[in-house]
């Protein structure tokens, strides 16, 4: 069962995730926690209706009732888990991946993630032995596509009247966010200038993955041909969002994590902010100097809400443009993030340009560079051998990270990928990065 992965489930259709297999994952998740009330939504792929289907059957045969809020993103299965206090919720998504893949994310309550440490790997295990309950009652199914509260708390993270006009261009990818934007553009004083705005599962203009290359061409293309103050794009299930300043630059996600910090502590003074091990010194300076205190994490949203929850953050920030917040029971959202920047920059006068320009400068970075090697650990060792005579300080909280001063760098393995993942950053110096960079590559692929 390639389709169990460690935070969710991804998997080729028909071969390893078809409407059979969403049956016999529905019948495992109420044997295994008997749930009164599941939420459960799809997004866009062209075969996420099957399947959706055939978990939904399986959810009510197992004596689940379910609220089928139809087609959505990630998050918005998480908003109904949590604001309806229902039992658990899970999404049919394969999120970035290519076309042709699909799967699965699982909450319990309170959007409570379910991954390979707290219940993925059983659910597996019934899946595969097809050892289930019969049930004297059938559970029910009940519709419910009104997207008014989900949309209402969102707005309830930002001061709608400090918004100012701005031009946004705005591209959903034909993903799932082309259905919310203009649900929320009522209420906003923003012109939005669309790009591939329709929800289409044949993906015509690629993958709704903002992290390829050619998928940023075309975002940055339309900034400057539109002349918009900001640029924002989605991945399919739209849980995380990018962007893009009005020269079309694309912003790493890293840098957003300070912003966020920074402005959620203006709102809650003295708030813990948690944050990954990959690149940090930025997060950490902004954090202290708006008052609040950092705590790092694994990796993961597992991990990540787990802390979040332990600490009571207000905030949790990852490079990779996953962002957590606690008025949203700890879960990430990709709307949330764009309508806080968007009053910081209404607030300050300031474009995304002026709010990033000098967290860059001050602290470069490489941004995330993936690996394939045969053997990922006796790479990682490598690597730990040659610098640990010269570092200044070793953690591993999550594969190894070491500081020299004015560097550092953290090397992983990815945790859903068969990847080694490489982040550098420097202190003021973008030459020290690249060149302590390129040291770390000539050892990975010596």
């Amino acid at each position: 069962m390639a389709l169990f992965k460690a935070y969710d489930l991804r998997g080729k259709v028909p071969d390893e995730i078809n409407e059979d297999i969403a049956y016999k994952i529905g019948r495992a998740y109420t044997r295994l926690y008997s749930p009164k009330k599941v939420a459960v939504g799809f997004d866009i792929r062209k075969e996420s209706p099957l399947i959706h289907s055939g978990l939904i059957k399986g959810l009510t045969k197992g004596g689940a009732d379910v609220l089928n809020i139809g087609l959505c993103g990630t998050e918005e299965v998480y908003f109904a888990t949590f604001h309806h206090e229902l039992d658990g919720g899970i999404m049919v998504t394969a999120s970035h991946n290519p076309k042709g893949y699909n799967g699965m994310k699982l909450v319990g309550p309170e959007a409570r993630p379910i991954s390979e440490d707290n219940g993925l790997l059983d659910i597996k295990a019934l899946v595969e032995t097809a050892d289930f309950t019969s049930y004297a009652v059938i559970g029910k199914e009940e519709v419910d596509e009104d997207k008014s509260a989900y949309i209402q708390h969102l707005l309830s993270y930002i001061d709608i009247d400090s918004l100012t006009p701005i031009r946004i261009l705005v591209n959903p990818g034909n993903g799932g966010a082309g259905k919310i934007l203009p649900l929320l553009a009522e209420y906003l004083p923003f012109e939005f200038v669309y790009l591939n705005e329709e929800p289409d599962g044949n993906f015509p203009n690629g993958v709704p993955n903002p992290l390829l290359l050619e998928n940023q061409k075309a975002t940055q293309e339309a900034v400057l041909t539109s002349e918009a103050d900001l640029g924002i794009a989605w991945d399919g299930d739209f849980d995380r969002c990018f962007f893009f300043d009005h020269d079309g630059r694309f912003i790493e996600g890293y840098y957003l994590v300070g912003l966020l910090a920074e402005t959620l502590l203006k709102k809650h003074p003295g708030s813990a902010i948690v944050h990954d091990p990959r690149l940090i010194w930025n997060t950490i300076q902004q954090t202290g100097a708006a008052g609040g205190r950092t705590v790092q994490s694994k990796c993961g949203h597992a991990f990540i809400k787990s802390v979040m929850r332990e600490e009571d953050a207000i905030y949790g920030g990852e490079m990779s443009a996953h962002h957590y917040f606690k008025g949203f029971s700890y879960c990430d959202s990709g709307m949330i993030p764009w309508l806080l920047i968007t009053e910081l920059m209404s607030n300050t006068s300031k474009s995304m340009k002026e709010l990033v320009d000098k967290r860059m400068h001050a602290y470069p970075c490489s941004g995330e560079i993936n690996f394939r090697v045969e053997e990922i650990q006796p790479v990682i060792e490598r690597i730990r051998e040659h610098f640990e005579p010269s570092a200044e300080s070793v953690d591993t909280t999550d594969g190894i990270s070491m500081s020299f001063g004015n560097w550092r760098f953290n090397l992983r393995a990815s945790n859903t990928e068969p990847l080694l993942r490489l982040n550098v950053e420097s202190k003021h110096d973008k030459v020290l990065m690249n060149e302590s960079l390129q040291s770390i590559v000539n050892l990975i692929n010596a």
